[in-house]
């Protein structure tokens, strides 16, 4: 009895080990507890010093060592081992990122914290009472530091050849003007927005009147003496850095670009995959769906080229709902009604089911201009907040009524709502697991495997232009791995990469240049999509083929899912590991 104590002592003590590790991730970081709804720093924004970076990487490699001496492999039980390597996987991966600290672009269309402050503050900074206020206050007057500690990080980059394109800084310095608008930076208009949000704030609070006059004139003041300067600060380096970035696109341009390049993918699709190997499988991937669409081409009795078909799709209104109000509540009905009719369904290839439930919500207007096309939002850890599927509705001709089957599946269920709140719910796993660890192919792998797996229960994608969208929708992923290796591979330019996206598929010519601008400052990571969807099914086939009359579904989900998320090796570990415990 004493070696099972001992046993299950080394077991708690790597928990307790692991726990301390996230609250030092925690203390370090005020805008995480924010986010988790921690207020112990909700004054302070994170520090994104060089100097702080460094440290952070000391720590990482004092943690990895701690685990390392303290902890015999050998003596743990099996969850404990996996946590333990997934530990190992995440901080090797943050030391061997310290040296591409630099080669990112951290200001850009996509995301920034130029956006990410007034974002952060109107989405995630909530007022319940006068101190919350003042710390809203405190984090606007805190602005300046924070900005100036980018600038720092820009002109360390610049100094290293590492500069976006041209075309990212028309975006950022429109956005800049944006958060600059209105009162109080320009007199007698409506405004701001972070004055807004912080006078609908106070407003709620239900003050007396001096009180809440004092602290809106008090927000005024650091908007004009913090804010303001510290956004015009940046926007000069920004205007000044303009004249020196080329229309050059793909990593190649950076100081060692093609092994910066490597590292990315390595990191997003967690495979040793080669970029010549992904751009293989995306080009034979195209080819195969265009096969499958041809086929539906027929079935649809449509007379022509498949481009023909492409530019049919994209401009037939039987396609589109009006770009109404009307139109735009007809959309949600309808994404509503998708995931409705598979709630009763899933308990055919489910065995674990959220307990969170899902809604599907409009992206808000003060960000629908320039938000994605549709994302998730996980549920509160108390249950107090569902999971909500976004979609943007801004344009409605940017939402096909063709796909919005298999964009529900995605987004919803089975996909991001399945896979992130049984994530969430599984109490025993230790919270650097489902908080701390980036797995963008196992999560979004997950994400377009949803899309096919309800093809394969039946019933659904009955309308053929409904699999048509669920094959667009794919086939877009697929182009990805093509778009991104030629960009930033093969140095294709931005022109090359807008052409083979229309030529190739459905979507109109303004998303394939909103798409490509993307894969320009984001690179490798649209490649997880495909890559982490073509792991999750040939794993599966795998089981099926030698487990025979053993094979079930329900039970191969719950391996991929039970786990919280996995680099795509270990994910195979663990399938084989089930393979072998049925035989």
């Amino acid at each position: 009895m004493l070696h099972a104590k001992e046993k299950q002592d080394d077991n708690q003590r790597l928990n307790i080990f692991f726990e301390d590790v996230f609250k030092q991730y925690l203390s370090r970081s005020p805008m995480k507890q924010s986010t988790l709804g921690i207020k112990d720093d909700y004054d302070k924004w994170d520090n994104i010093s060089d100097k702080f970076q460094t440290e952070n990487l000391s720590l990482a490699v004092n943690n990895l060592a701690s685990l390392r001496n303290t902890f015999d492999y050998e003596k743990l039980n099996e969850q404990s081992q996996l946590s333990y390597r997934l530990f190992e996987h995440m901080v090797e991966s943050q030391i061997e990122g310290y040296r591409w600290r630099h080669h990112n672009y951290p200001v850009n269309q996509m995301f920034g914290l130029h956006s990410q402050i007034p974002a952060f503050l109107i989405n995630i900074h909530q007022v319940d009472s006068v101190a919350d206020a003042q710390a809203y206050i405190a984090r606007l007057k805190g602005v300046q530091t924070l900005l100036r500690q980018l600038m720092e990080g820009l002109e360390i980059r610049a100094q290293k050849g590492v500069l976006p394109p041209k075309f990212v800084f028309p975006h950022v310095l429109g956005e800049i003007q944006n958060i600059l608008t209105g009162a109080p930076f320009e007199k007698n208009q409506p405004d701001s927005p972070l004055l807004a949000d912080f006078r609908t704030k106070v407003e709620a609070l239900k003050l007396p009147e001096k009180q809440s006059q004092r602290l809106l004139a008090e927000a005024e003041r650091a908007l004009l003496n913090s804010v303001k300067p510290a956004y015009l600060a940046l926007f000069a380096l920004l205007k000044q850095q303009q004249q020196l970035a080329t229309t050059e696109s793909g990593t190649w341009k950076l100081p060692n670009g093609d092994e910066y390049y490597r590292f990315q993918l390595r990191e997003t699709t967690t495979t040793p995959l080669t970029p010549e190997e992904i751009h293989q499988y995306g080009l034979n991937e195209v080819r195969r769906i265009h096969a499958g669409m041809r086929a539906i081409m027929k079935q649809v009795g449509f007379a022509g080229t498949l481009q023909d078909f492409f530019e049919f799709v994209r401009k037939d209104s039987r396609f589109f709902y009006p770009d109404t109000d009307a139109g735009r509540q007809a959309y949600l009905d309808r994404s509503s009604e998708i995931i409705e009719q598979m709630k009763p369904r899933l308990n055919e290839v489910f065995n674990t089911k959220p307990k969170a439930d899902l809604i599907v919500k409009a992206v808000e207007p003060y960000r629908e201009k320039t938000a994605g096309w549709a994302f998730y939002m996980q549920p509160a850890l108390d249950g107090s907040r569902p999971g909500i599927f976004y979609v943007n509705l801004y344009r409605m001709s940017d939402n096909p009524r063709y796909s919005e089957e298999a964009l529900a599946y995605h987004e919803g269920i089975p996909g991001h709502h399945m896979q992130i709140a049984i994530g969430q719910e599984l109490e025993s796993l230790p919270k650097f697991r489902t908080e701390m660890m980036e797995l963008t192919a196992f999560v979004e792998g997950w994400g377009l495997y949803s899309e096919y797996l309800p093809k394969e229960m039946g019933g659904f994608y009955q309308d053929p232009y409904s699999d048509f969208g669920r094959l667009s929708m794919e086939l877009w992923r697929a182009i990805r791995l093509v778009v991104d290796t030629g960009l930033h591979y093969k140095k294709w330019t931005r022109e090359q990469t807008i052409d083979y996206q229309v030529q190739n598929a459905p979507a109109p010519p303004e998303q394939a240049i909103r798409a490509t601008e993307r894969y320009i400052v984001m690179p490798a990571q649209a490649t997880a999509y495909k890559i982490g969807m073509r792991k999750i099914l040939a794993l599966r086939e795998m089981a099926r083929s030698k487990l025979g009359a053993k094979f079930n579904v329900g039970e191969y989900h719950d391996v991929v899912l039970t786990n919280g998320p996995l680099p795509l090796s270990i994910l195979e570990e663990r399938v084989n590991h089930w393979i072998d415990s049925k035989n």
